[in-house]
């Protein structure tokens, strides 16, 4: 299996696309570490997918608060031994026009989404270079590449893990360390549909109109780009960020 034991940690992986990205390595053979802010979610989510076969444990961390990952990585170690893959997946995605943005928000934002995919990778980073192998991948999103109306704040911490990716892929290549970026657009998720119920954003049957494939994405699309980019396979592949989105944004 393409895991083979090796552990990989997940940030913001007990619902939506992180969690597909956890269940998609455990299913690979990679014993994963889920982690996630919510209290219990961690755990309940490492618990259905150990009873579904995988190996999975769940530590509770806010990726914003450097002692709390730290904290965890330590845990994640003692559970299963040195870390070998990295998904920094863990963000908020608020929406609020420029002119009426606080600075709290814009703080709050990057602190979570580059901040937080900072201290993740910067935490388990030193057992990646021990080992001369290493799969770093961040997810994004194709806001960081077009742009969002009143999300100038998630566009912009979006945007800085593209740039992260290339300055982290030149930095580790000879180290045996691969670093790249996935950017999902129209993905169905528990908080895509959140917002959908709130009136914010339209149905995945109007979306789809607009994308060339005919249908939204599922985190199970994300997760085998992820899948496909910690494979030994793509050693060759780094600093790149792969846009899965249905055709939806070509550019």
């Amino acid at each position: 299996m393409a895991g083979a034991g090796r552990v990989a940690v997940v940030t913001g992986a007990a619902a939506g696309i992180g969690r597909a990205i956890a269940e998609r390595l455990a299913a690979d053979g990679f014993r994963v570490a889920v982690l996630d802010v919510v209290d219990g979610a961690a755990e309940a989510a490492a618990k259905e997918i150990a009873n579904a076969g995988g190996t999975a444990a769940g530590f509770r961390a806010d990726v914003s608060d450097r002692a709390q990952v730290d904290a965890a990585l330590a845990a994640v170690r003692a559970e299963f031994g040195p870390l070998s893959v990295v998904v920094a997946n863990a963000a908020i995605a608020l929406q609020q026009p420029f002119l009426e943005m606080t600075l709290d928000q814009w703080n709050h934002t990057l602190a979570v989404n580059l901040t937080g995919t900072f201290n993740a990778v910067h935490a388990a980073m030193p057992d990646l270079v021990a080992a001369g192998w290493g799969r770093v991948v961040l997810i994004s999103s194709s806001s960081a590449q077009r742009g969002a109306p009143n999300m100038a704040h998630y566009a912009a911490s979006k945007g800085g893990q593209l740039a992260l990716t290339k300055a982290l892929a030149m930095e580790f290549g000879r180290s045996g360390i691969t670093v790249n970026t996935v950017a999902p657009s129209s993905i169905d998720t528990p908080s895509v549909q959140k917002k959908r119920d709130a009136g914010k954003m339209p149905s995945a049957e109007q979306m789809a109109r607009f994308i060339p494939v005919g249908r939204t994405g599922t985190g199970a699309d994300i997760a085998a780009a992820v899948a496909y980019l910690v494979a030994d396979e793509a050693s060759y592949i780094t600093g790149q960020t792969i846009s899965v989105n249905g055709g939806s944004f070509i550019g």
